[in-house]
């Protein structure tokens, strides 16, 4: 737990292997998705990972599913990366009951705001306006999603990443990172060449990048890097250039 007198909202989370409508009683929660994978029931056939989830992914009902397709289409590779806001909407209904639901308010990457009509419980319509995610993090995280080369990668993560001390969203920044990596490496693997921007590199030119790195969070990807680069000796003694400049 990682509460604060500033913050009691992790006091209230159920204890669960999924996001809960009563974990967002504190208020909504902007997460980026990491991963989208099938789930093992009929009733919860999606399972959407974020970033900082805390082992309780996001399971979203058959209407929110909907929406997701509407809005960023239907394949769940393509919502890696992106970013929405989610709250609990105390009028959801079970069993006759107001027990409330997760419904989700504000999406990234779509070009303005949707409205649709969605069959919802026992064949009625509802309406859902979903609006368009659009602050200062958005813009970064679609930079991030949206570079072309592995440098451009590099520049835009650590300009996003030095902008924010909020470790949530540093956590988001990284996670659209590390999604848009592999996308550039898959594809360069897939044509037979390397990925846009990643020329090989010497031992100097990494040690210098280390020196000149914005944090020591952007040090580490620089690091990770050499793995692709250098032999392990050469790696190691790296790795020391790391510690005596970001260690402390």
């Amino acid at each position: 737990m990682n509460a604060t007198v500033e913050d009691l909202r992790p006091t209230i989370i159920p204890k669960s292997d999924q996001l809960n409508a009563e974990q967002l009683l504190g208020g909504p929660m902007t997460v980026t998705v990491t991963d989208v994978r099938l789930g093992s029931s009929e009733e919860q056939p999606v399972i959407v990972h974020y970033a900082n989830e805390g082992g309780r992914p996001f399971k979203p009902c058959k209407t929110m599913r909907k929406v997701l397709i509407h809005a960023w289409g239907a394949d769940g590779r393509d919502w890696v990366g992106r970013a929405m806001t989610l709250y609990n909407d105390p009028a959801v209904k079970f069993g006759g009951e107001d027990v409330g639901g997760i419904r989700i308010s504000h999406m990234t990457d779509i070009e303005r705001d949707v409205k649709v009509s969605l069959t919802s419980t026992r064949g009625k319509k509802a309406k859902y306006e979903i609006r368009r995610l659009s602050s200062p993090v958005a813009g970064q995280l679609a930079d991030i999603t949206g570079a072309p080369t592995i440098e451009a990668l590099k520049e835009n993560f650590g300009a996003a990443y030095k902008a924010t001390k909020d470790a949530n969203i540093r956590s988001q920044f990284k996670a659209a990172y590390d999604a848009r990596l592999k996308a550039l490496s898959d594809a360069a693997a897939a044509a037979g060449t390397q990925p846009p921007g990643e020329a090989k590199k010497t031992y100097a030119t990494l040690s210098d990048e280390i020196q000149k790195a914005t944090d020591a969070e952007v040090a580490s990807l620089i690091l990770d890097e050499a793995r692709e680069h250098l032999p392990a000796e050469q790696l190691e003694e790296l790795a020391g250039v790391y510690r005596a400049k970001w260690s402390a």
